[in-house]
């Protein structure tokens, strides 16, 4: 009777491995093999080890293959964000970076036409010539401040035009030099002027200490010297 019994083991084991050969392509390695009387699952061991061994050996060979993927492309990876829900870390794309766009220039805070633009730009190249360009943004700032200020015209012609006592405020309208072309260096520090990105301390007088005979002029507060003019309010 335990012979039986084994004989029904064996006889049941090479029918599982007939049958797992089917879905793996090694059938014909499994067929290939007789029946053999055992007496104990140790005699099954001996007889169908080599079997499974076999088997063993072409089902790793199988699963190298499935896994080699000729002329796979390269995939980019796109940049992700870590998210952690339940305990559960969840990769999700993180989207692009937005472009900057450049700053743009600064919009003049003053604005005036053309024609008194030309006016402006003439005062400052007789008022200033031969001073640095720092110098002659300094000049036109002053007569942006006399425009703001209550106490002169509220135009930068106004200012320009102003005749104080018996003469005009500005020498060059006296004399007649702001007739004269304006510099490309005069016309780009105007055009700085009216940005107003300095405000010279609100300075609404200069003067050249070399030259000035006005005597009340040197009792303003001195703010700043650029050039050979002095800067005060």
């Amino acid at each position: 009777m335990k012979n039986t019994y084994f004989k029904k083991v064996a006889v049941a084991c090479v029918a599982t491995f007939a049958f797992i050969g089917i879905h793996n392509s090694t059938v014909e390695a499994i067929t290939q093999y007789e029946v053999v009387n055992v007496e104990s699952l140790v005699d099954i061991g001996q007889a169908y080890g080599p079997i499974m061994n076999e088997l063993n050996q072409e089902n790793n060979q199988y699963d190298d293959e499935k896994e080699f993927i000729p002329n796979k492309p390269d995939i980019k990876e796109e940049p992700t964000a870590e998210t952690e829900v339940a305990g559960t870390t969840i990769t999700e794309p993180q989207p692009p970076e937005p472009e900057i766009a450049p700053a743009e220039p600064a919009a003049p805070a003053v604005t005036i036409s053309n024609e008194e633009k030309d006016l402006f730009a003439r005062l400052v190249e007789a008022e200033a010539k031969g001073e640095s360009y720092e110098g002659k943004v300094a000049v036109a700032t002053v007569v942006l401040n006399r425009v703001d200020s209550p106490e002169f015209p509220d135009t930068v012609t106004g200012v320009i035009n102003e005749v104080v006592g018996d003469a005009y405020a500005f020498s060059p309208v006296q004399n007649g030099e702001i007739n004269k072309s304006a510099s490309d260096e005069a016309i780009r520090a105007v055009e700085e002027a009216l940005t107003r990105q300095d405000r010279l301390n609100d300075c609404i007088y200069f003067y050249n200490p070399e030259i000035a005979t006005d005597s009340w002029i040197r009792t303003r507060e001195v703010v700043k010297t650029v050039g050979n003019h002095v800067f005060a309010r």
